[in-house]
């Protein structure tokens, strides 16, 4: 599974970092971006965007996507 973040719709509220710190990351613009490791995917939208969900952190990134005010958090089946 893959997700990535609509920065266009991203509220920068910081929710998706707090229940999955491993998997999002709020950058310096207050904008949300997905991760994977130390590689930050800091170009907007899409598939330049697409990170791959960590093993045992999918719970964490759908709960992330539903409370998510922006409902800006895309996860996608590879």
């Amino acid at each position: 599974m893959k997700v990535w973040i609509d920065q266009d719709l991203c509220t920068g509220d910081g929710l998706c970092e707090e229940i999955a710190p491993d998997v999002f990351a709020l950058l310096d613009d207050g904008l949300a971006y997905v991760k994977e490791g130390a590689k930050v995917f800091d170009k907007p939208g899409g598939a330049e965007g697409l990170a791959n969900i960590p093993e045992g952190q999918l719970d964490a990134v759908i709960e992330s996507a539903e409370e998510c005010p922006g409902e800006c958090i895309f996860i996608e089946a590879e």
